[in-house]
C-alpha cells in the first residue's frame, strides 16, 4: 500500500449469524455436516475505497446501513468476514458516549488509562495532561469519578483525549452533536486543522456538517456502497433520496374523504415583487436569547490581546438599550468596543454570526467605511464600532457572534484579538414550527 494511503479497503464484508433461538447455537456446533441453523445478516457487503492522508471522508446512510460496522472494522474492534482492510497509522476513535472509560475512576485516572491504550507512555501523558485538561475545560470535575459527570462532560473529556494522542486517523461517530455551541466550535476548529495533514472519518446524519468538513462521502445503503464522490454531490443525492422516500410514505397515508377530495394543505405562489418580507406574517415567534459578553467565561476561546483587546460586545435595540432577548426579524445594533495598546495604522473591527458548526451565516467589518480616511489609532485609544442589521430568523439551536480587531487592509491584515464566542445566541423555537 502506498505511503500516502491511510486506509485501503477491498471487497470488505461483515456477516452476522442470526439464530431464532438459543438452542440453535448448540445445534450449529454439534451439526456433523455443518447444517445452517441460522440466517445470515450482511451488515457490510463488498465495500471498497481508499482514504489518503490529509483527506476527510464522510459516512452517511440511514440506520442499519452499516456505518458503525465499518467504523469498528477500521478501529479494529471487529474482524471482517471477507475482503481486505489495511490501516496505516494510529487510529483514535470517538465511537460512542463514554466508550473506553471507567465510570468509577476519576477524570484524571481515565485520561491516563485511555491515553495509555493509545500507546502513550506515562512520561508522554504527564507532559500532555495540562493541555488535555484545558481542552476539556471541566474544572474540578477532573478529580471526580465519571459517574458524577453529565453527558456533555463525558464528551469533553473523551474528545480532549483523542485530540492529544498524536493520532494519524481520527474516527468520529455522531457524538459531537451533543456538545454545547462553544465546545463544538472548538472541536470543529481542531478537526479542520487536523485534516490538513491527517485522515479524518466522520459519521453524521447532519449533511451540513459533512459537507463542511469532508472532501468525499461514502453513502452506505443496507450494507452496500450506494454512491461515493464529492461531499456536496453525494449529500444532495442522499437528501433527494430521503425526500422521495418521505413523499412515498406520505402518499400512501393520504386520507381521502367521501367527496373525493384529498386531505391536504395547498400552497399558492403569487407573481409580482414583494414590498416586504412576507414571512413576517407567517412565522411563529422566533425567540432568541442573548447571553452577556464575558471573555473570562469557561469555554470561551480567544487568542491575542497584547496589542489590542475587545472590551465589550453587546446587542442593542433601536433605543440603545441592551438586549437579553431578541426576536427574529427585529432591527438590532451590534456594538463593539476595543482598546489599543500600540499604534495601529489601520484598525479594523469585524464580526461574524456563525452556526453551531462554525459556519459563517453573515458578517461585516469597518474597512469599507474608512477607505480614504486616516483612522490610525494611537496606543491607549478606545475604539467603537456599530453594525445595524435585521436579526435573521434562526432555526432552533445555538449560534455565536465572533468578533475580531485587526490592523491592516481588507485582504492583508494582522488579527490582534480574536474572540471566537463573544456572544452566544440561543434560538428556543423554530420560526416555522407549529
Amino acid at each position: 500500500m502506498s505511503s500516502d494511503i491511510a486506509i485501503s479497503a477491498e471487497g470488505l464484508s461483515k456477516c452476522y449469524p442470526i439464530y431464532n433461538k438459543a438452542s440453535d447455537r448448540l445445534f450449529q456446533v454439534l451439526s456433523p455436516r455443518r447444517k445452517s441453523h441460522y440466517r445470515e445478516l450482511w451488515a457490510l457487503k463488498d465495500v471498497s475505497f481508499e482514504i489518503k492522508r490529509g483527506e476527510a471522508i464522510g459516512l452517511i446512510g440511514q440506520k442499519g446501513s452499516g456505518k458503525s460496522t465499518l467504523l469498528q472494522l477500521i478501529y479494529g474492534t471487529l474482524s471482517p468476514t471477507s475482503g481486505t482492510l489495511r490501516v496505516q497509522g494510529r487510529v483514535a476513535a470517538f465511537l460512542e458516549l463514554g466508550a473506553g472509560f471507567n465510570a468509577e475512576l476519576t477524570g484524571r485516572e481515565n485520561v491516563y488509562m485511555a491515553a495509555s491504550l493509545y500507546g502513550l507512555s506515562l512520561e508522554e501523558i504527564n507532559l500532555r495532561f495540562s493541555a488535555i485538561a484545558a481542552f476539556a475545560d471541566i474544572g474540578g470535575f477532573m478529580e471526580q469519578p465519571l459517574m458524577a459527570y453529565s453527558s456533555e462532560m463525558y464528551i469533553r473529556l473523551a474528545f480532549a483525549v483523542i485530540a492529544h494522542v498524536d493520532a494519524d486517523i481520527l474516527v468520529i461517530d455522531e457524538a459531537l452533536s451533543m456538545g454545547d455551541a462553544c465546545f463544538l466550535q472548538k472541536c470543529m476548529r481542531f478537526l479542520r486543522k487536523f485534516k490538513e495533514e491527517h485522515s479524518l472519518i466522520v459519521v453524521s446524519h447532519d449533511t451540513t456538517a459533512i459537507i463542511d468538513l469532508c472532501d468525499r462521502v461514502i453513502w452506505l445503503d443496507q450494507g452496500e456502497e450506494k454512491q461515493m464522490g464529492p461531499a456536496k454531490v453525494v449529500c444532495e443525492s442522499y437528501q433527494n433520496h430521503l425526500f422521495r422516500s418521505m413523499n412515498d410514505e406520505l402518499a400512501e397515508s393520504v386520507v381521502v374523504h367521501g367527496d373525493g377530495h384529498e386531505s391536504m394543505t395547498k400552497c399558492h405562489c403569487h407573481d409580482g415583487l414583494a414590498r416586504r418580507d412576507p414571512r413576517a406574517d407567517r412565522v411563529n415567534s422566533n425567540d432568541l436569547e442573548v447571553f452577556r459578553f464575558d471573555p473570562q467565561a469557561p469555554g470561551v476561546d480567544a487568542f491575542g490581546g497584547d496589542d489590542a483587546r475587545i472590551l465589550d460586545v453587546r446587542l442593542n435595540d433601536s433605543s440603545g438599550a441592551g438586549l437579553t432577548w431578541v426576536l427574529g426579524g427585529e432591527r438590532v445594533t451590534l456594538n463593539i468596543e476595543a482598546q489599543t495598546f500600540v499604534l495601529l495604522e489601520g484598525p479594523i473591527i469585524e464580526f461574524f454570526l456563525k452556526d453551531r458548526l462554525g459556519q459563517t451565516l453573515f458578517g461585516d467589518n469597518t474597512y469599507i467605511r474608512q477607505i480614504g480616511k486616516d483612522l490610525s489609532a494611537q496606543a491607549g485609544s478606545l475604539l467603537s464600532a456599530e453594525f445595524e442589521f435585521f436579526m435573521p430568523w434562526l432555526a432552533k439551536g445555538d449560534y455565536v457572534i465572533q468578533v475580531v480587531i485587526a490592523d491592516g487592509e481588507q485582504h492583508d491584515h494582522r488579527p490582534l484579538h480574536w474572540c471566537h464566542e463573544a456572544l452566544l445566541i440561543r434560538a428556543h423555537h423554530d420560526p416555522a414550527s407549529r
